[in-house]
């Protein structure tokens, strides 16, 4: 259990430090505002399933005269996700209590917090990452096809948006009935001339992206708009009728030079076989694998048994999990004797530590990593959200706990707790409703 002591803010005691603290790098909280409310009731499981009455066909033919109609069968869809339990405690001694200038019970109440709701915001985005509609800047067909100069474009954006709108995707402000009552109330006139209240979707772009975003000459900058009183939480501007809104949580993808791998003669991998090797790297902020490094070629193990050693790249802030296999695009994790000992993913190759050898014994679970760019770039990816794309199911709102009373386990009221928990899951309500465009940016940062 990890305790905070006073010998832990040693410099805080011999030295002097003004009572103000320095501010945290801000995280922008974005992704939460355009989840729908799901509520789980307590006592049905962790489970929560959507369902939706799909479409009737439309009819083929008119009526005979005289002659009823066939009919038509309702049938339904389901989709589900299942609540999580998160949390996570910080404790603090009666001692440094008393002794360290700082008031840490109070900030050690703005920390918890504030990891409760960064928590919740790099789950909504990993969820949305799993998303299965793409679109790549300048029509690529991958990935890996991109290439220096594809930065976000009008086309692209413009492309996205009827793509959409053409599977049906709500937008926000308007549904689909909505949007039937307006045209035949209205002759098709629009609710409103102001192009604010429009129905419209939202994006939910990356902070560098936003560059892009703002040196095309078709983009009206937030700060323009007539009503800004109608503004989502961090809205950069809108670009061909979607509202985009800036945050630095989106994960990206960066494709990273190679790094090496030995074979070995001890382990469980086959003989005279030969083997492919990927490392990606996860920030530590957001358990997202955003670095990938492929190795050059191929690597063969010959002897009695087999093996493979990886030195993994000297970064900080990441871990690491690598994947084996016999094909160049390795799905696999590799069976490793550094990796975790307790969990879904005791004895695989992952969450390894920075600048460490790790040696690969065998091949484990399947598991794919996320296609890598050419070597140099970094991919973003930008989120076109038609209203209703995903919610959050809750099981159990967010609770605080602030412990500072003795009890049987702490009779001499030594310590003191601050926690949260908050029980709650993302669910993909349709995956038509939203896309993903992928792209460079001409703003990537030359920092660090």
């Amino acid at each position: 259990m990890a305790v905070n002591s006073a010998s832990a803010f040693s410099t805080d005691i011999e030295n002097f430090i003004a009572d103000e603290t320095l501010p945290l790098a801000r995280r922008q909280l974005v992704a939460y505002q355009f989840g729908d409310p799901l509520t789980l009731d307590k006592g049905r499981g962790t489970t929560y399933t959507a369902t939706r009455y799909n479409r009737l066909p439309l009819p083929y033919a008119p009526l005979s005269e005289g002659v009823p109609p066939i009919g038509e069968t309702m049938t339904i869809s389901q989709v589900s996700a299942t609540a999580q339990q998160w949390g996570d405690k910080v404790t603090i001694t009666d001692v440094a209590e008393m002794t360290i200038k700082h008031p840490l019970f109070k900030k050690a109440t703005e920390l918890t917090a504030l990891q409760m709701s960064e928590t919740l915001e790099r789950n909504t985005m990993n969820a949305l990452m799993a998303g299965t509609q793409v679109n790549y800047v300048n029509s690529r067909g991958s990935r890996g096809a991109l290439v220096a100069g594809d930065v976000l474009d009008t086309t692209t954006v413009i492309r996205t948006d009827a793509a959409l709108e053409t599977l049906g995707a709500p937008r926000y402000m308007g549904d689909e009935m909505t949007d039937t009552k307006i045209e035949a109330n209205a002759g098709g006139a629009r609710a409103s001339e102001n192009p604010r209240a429009m129905p419209h979707y939202v994006a939910l772009i990356h902070t560098l992206v936003v560059g892009d975003f703002r040196s095309n000459a078709t983009v009206v900058n937030a700060w323009t708009y007539s009503d800004l009183n109608r503004l989502y939480n961090y809205e950069a501007g809108e670009w061909s009728g979607i509202r985009f809104c800036k945050t630095n949580m989106i994960p990206s993808f960066t494709g990273v030079a190679q790094v090496n791998g030995t074979a070995g003669t001890a382990g469980n991998l086959a003989t005279n076989a030969t083997y492919y090797i990927i490392v990606t790297a996860s920030d530590t902020q957001n358990q997202y694998e955003s670095r990938i490094y492929q190795v050059s070629s191929s690597i063969s193990v010959t002897g009695p048994n087999g093996s493979i050693s990886v030195t993994l790249p000297n970064i900080v802030g990441f871990t690491f999990n690598v994947y084996v296999g016999t094909t160049s695009s390795p799905t696999t994790l590799g069976l490793s004797a550094s990796g975790p000992t307790s969990g879904p993913m005791a004895g695989q190759a992952v969450q390894l530590t920075a600048n460490t050898t790790v040696v690969i014994t065998g091949i484990g679970s399947a598991q794919t990593p996320p296609a890598a760019p050419a070597t140099g770039l970094t991919v973003y990816p930008t989120f076109i959200l038609g209203r209703g794309a995903y919610g959050q199911v809750v099981l159990d709102n967010a609770k605080f706990s602030y412990l500072k009373d003795a009890d049987k386990s702490d009779p001499l009221n030594q310590l003191r707790v601050i926690g949260w928990k908050l029980m709650y899951g993302t669910l993909i309500s349709n995956q038509q409703f939203f896309a993903r465009i992928e792209a460079v940016s001409a703003m990537t940062s030359t920092f660090g």
